[in-house]
């Protein structure tokens, strides 16, 4: 019997099917995640976003592979050649993988050899030679000749015969997918360098002679591998495991299987050598052929599959990072010739002054600058310096670090700020209509005082992928990284929450159930007519109609409103439930709002009926005792060491605190205030066995790192957030050697600024820039200790 698409998804998410089937029809009416996971909890049996984001994610897949079924049924249908065993066989297919494998005999094809032979009347000669290996091969072939179809002689007739029987194994569909399956399990990926590209493939070195188990391989070595064989310096190829125990001129594993699933064997009968030399044929020809380009797309897809995720996971920690709040910032862009670009945005983020400093070479006004950023921060009440991790950060950290001198005892806090994408920003058309007197570089000065205000409402007017926190973001599926990006900005936005009457078009347009057109809409509205003084307002604006009303309305907060509860995310609908708990308490709204020992001493069960469930009571409770309330943490900063500026002025020893720039699957990347990121191996984030980085870092997280090891020429940092670790114990013999191989070295060491790369960021002076093969220090030294401890892993 076929398992339904719900019935699957509850196995796979270990739920109730009726809590999947819920879920789905309200996807498919429309509603949309964030929605379906904050406010119909009983309707799903209060299933969260993760688990709806994967049902939604497996809901995809099926229903595409329910379609695609339902067009092998109907193609073999036509041909004539659908009975019931093989209907059932499609039925129970439960990969697209396998439905394929299926289909394949009954695939329209271009003309073949074996279809040729077929019409030549050779497929009797076939089935004889296969059913009784005792016949001659020489004597039954030579009944065959027939020269008027095209059968010159009996070789021809024996080609013909092992043409079809080729073709017979190549289509075995079980038999397939078990030499699939073993060769997934067993097999090996070999990289080796093409003759003549040592030198300008360098940063692939260490893929130079390497071998690794298909299934041992970490998605960041197949995304370097199969680049370096993009860019034609890599030659890869998939080895089968090695039969120790069998001659070399034996049959190896794969090609026994073959044999013995259609009872070859060499007994010394006539035929046996044939058969078995069609076996070695098939294998050599088709069948691993075949198996070398599936096992290529899974280890692409899962790789592709991981990096996405790495991407996605970054993503959502630097959105949700913490904000500085709505505090007057200066917003520093730094440059050298050009000069340091200077915005000043008042705690709602609107632009108050701008200008254009030159404190650094080869102009050298630091006392003007010094005097110029003093008067702006007194004029203005700043209380925030936000300065840009790009080239001259520094410096003009240097010059931020004498301004809060300067203007003490005012309270001033200087932060360093990531540009990524500030650059993307800058130059697109969203600028150019929310800043049109603005000239594009003091734009980017705009953007870095804003993210530090509130990183999340500034990052969603830039493209995800132009944020720089993945890996090997360009070998990506540019709809299945896109997809993935937008579902992680649509949960964290809705996550916090978004005030309607400050939000741009961009944040509200991530709303639940808003796009753009409402998004301008509900902004269109706000300018003429004011503030937003109630949800209820909202249904004024031009096509947002009540569906669109339900989806965002818990989402959107009101402050200062008419109704305290417009400021929370207790859904209008979900306000009678309110009014039955004041009537209870006999208090005001405002009264009940944040009186934490009064809400806990309710019932939550006491205000339950048809409509609304236990769940939302008990959200709502959670709601009135803290309004509102943000899911990102406190606002914090990290202090760089004084008068360590550059890599030349790193030691081996020295403890630090940084800031983790990102999170990749060997470990993570911190900025130490060097213009370029030191990397923590995954061996060295904990005392303890870390299996995901991730578990012990989060981009945006301060962190105190010892250094290990520091290669000023090709700009590379070894960090150990163990800080009793030795660094001399790291430090490589005198004359030893090269490291051992095995985590992919430089295979990504050419992170590309604003790409991710492997997440090293480099500040080469330019956003954008080209890559540089030879300046990711982090990328080199993981793979170098990933193959010292490739057993820890």
């Amino acid at each position: 019997m076929t398992i339904s698409i719900d019935r699957r998804i509850a196995e796979e998410l270990g739920v109730r099917e009726h809590q999947v089937t819920a879920a789905v029809a309200l996807l498919d009416g429309g509603a949309t995640v964030p929605f379906v996971a904050r406010y119909r909890k009983e309707a799903t049996g209060a299933l969260d976003d993760a688990q709806l984001r994967h049902l939604e994610e497996r809901l995809r897949y099926l229903r595409e592979l329910e379609e695609r079924r339902a067009v092998i049924l109907d193609s073999i249908r036509s041909q004539g050649k659908l009975d019931d065993e093989l209907e059932a066989r499609i039925n129970e297919a439960d990969s697209k993988a396998r439905l394929e494998d299926i289909y394949l005999p009954f695939k329209p094809k271009r003309r073949t050899k074996a279809q040729t032979a077929r019409e030549a009347g050779l497929e009797p000669l076939a089935d004889a030679l296969l059913g009784d290996p005792g016949l001659d091969p020489q004597a039954a072939g030579a009944a065959y000749v027939d020269p008027e179809k095209g059968v010159a002689d009996t070789a021809a007739a024996l080609e013909g015969a092992r043409a079809i029987l080729v073709e017979r194994f190549t289509e075995d569909a079980d038999l397939v997918g078990e030499l699939r399956e073993r060769l997934w399990q067993r097999g090996r990926l070999v990289a080796q360098v093409r003759e003549g590209r040592e030198q300008d493939g360098a940063k692939f070195a260490d893929y130079f002679d390497f071998s690794e188990g298909l299934t041992e391989l970490p998605s960041h070595r197949v995304l370097a591998m199969f680049r370096g064989e993009k860019e034609e310096v890599l030659a890869l190829t998939l080895k089968p495991e090695d039969d120790e125990d069998a001659a070399p001129t034996a049959p190896g594993p794969y090609e026994r299987a073959i044999a013995a699933r259609y009872g070859i064997a060499d007994r010394g009968r006539p035929g046996d050598r044939w058969l078995l030399d069609t076996v070695r044929w098939a294998w050599r020809t088709r069948v691993f052929v075949r198996l070398d380009i599936d096992l290529r797309m899974r280890l692409w897809q899962r790789a592709e599959d991981d990096g996405v995720a790495v991407f996605a996971a970054n993503l959502r920690d630097l959105l949700l990072a913490a904000p500085a709040g709505s505090r007057p910032t200066l917003g520093l862009d730094p440059g050298l010739r050009t000069g340091v670009k200077v915005a000043v945005v008042d705690g709602t983020g609107k632009v108050v002054a701008t200008d254009t400093v030159y404190p650094h070479a080869p102009q050298r006004r630091w006392d003007e600058a010094l005097a110029t950023l003093a008067r702006l921060v007194r004029e203005h009440g700043v209380e925030l310096v936000a300065i840009g991790n790009g080239t001259a950060s520094r410096e003009t950290d240097r010059l931020a670090a004498d301004l809060v001198k300067l203007v003490a005892p005012a309270k001033l806090t200087k932060v360093m700020v990531s540009e990524a994408g500030a650059s993307v920003y800058s130059a697109s058309a969203y600028a150019s209509r929310e800043l049109p007197d603005l000239d594009v570089s003091l734009r980017g000065a705009v953007s870095i005082a804003r993210r530090l205000q509130d990183p999340l409402a500034e990052l969603v007017k830039i493209d995800p992928k132009s944020i720089g926190v993945g890996q090997y973001q360009h070998d990506l599926s540019e709809v299945k990284l896109s997809r993935s990006l937008d579902t992680v900005v649509e949960d964290c936005v809705n996550a916090v929450g978004v005030d309607v009457n400050t939000a741009s078009v961009p944040l509200l347009s991530r709303v639940s159930g808003i796009n753009s057109t409402i998004a301008q809409n509900i902004v269109d509205h706000r300018d003429a007519h004011g503030p937003f003084r109630a949800r209820s307002a909202l249904t004024e604006v031009p096509r947002l109609g009540p569906k669109a009303f339900e989806q965002c309305a818990g989402f959107l907060r009101i402050r200062g409103g008419d109704d305290p509860l417009d400021a929370s995310s207790v859904h209008p609908e979900s306000y009678p439930v309110v009014r039955r708990i004041l009537n209870a308490t006999g208090g005001q709204v405002g009264d009940l709002i944040g009186n934490g020992p009064a809400l806990r001493r309710l019932n939550p069960a006491d205000f339950v009926d048809e409509v609304f469930g236990l769940p939302t009571v008990t959200d709502i409770l959670k709601e009135l005792e803290k309004p509102g309330r943000d899911p990102r943490p406190a606002f914090t900063t990290a202090s760089f060491k004084e008068g360590v500026e550059t890599l030349a002025d790193l030691r081996r020893g020295m403890i630090l605190e940084g800031v983790i720039t990102n999170v990749a699957a060997f470990g993570a990347f911190v900025d130490v205030g060097v213009h370029q990121d030191g990397l923590v191996h995954v061996s060295a984030m904990s005392k303890s066995f870390v299996n995901d980085p991730r578990d012990v870092a989060k981009p945006g997280d301060i962190v105190r790192v010892k250094v290990m090891d520091v290669d000023t020429d090709r700009k590379r940092i070894s960090l150990s957030m163990r800080l009793d670790d030795d660094p001399e114990a790291e430090r490589p013999a005198k004359g030893g050697g090269r490291p051992e191989r095995g985590e992919g070295g430089r295979g990504g060491a050419g992170r590309r600024r604003g790409e991710g790369g492997q997440g090293g960021r480099q500040h080469n002076g330019r956003r954008g820039g080209a890559p540089d093969p030879g300046a990711n220090s982090a990328m080199a030294e993981a793979l170098r200790r990933a193959g010292l401890d490739k057993g820890l892993r």
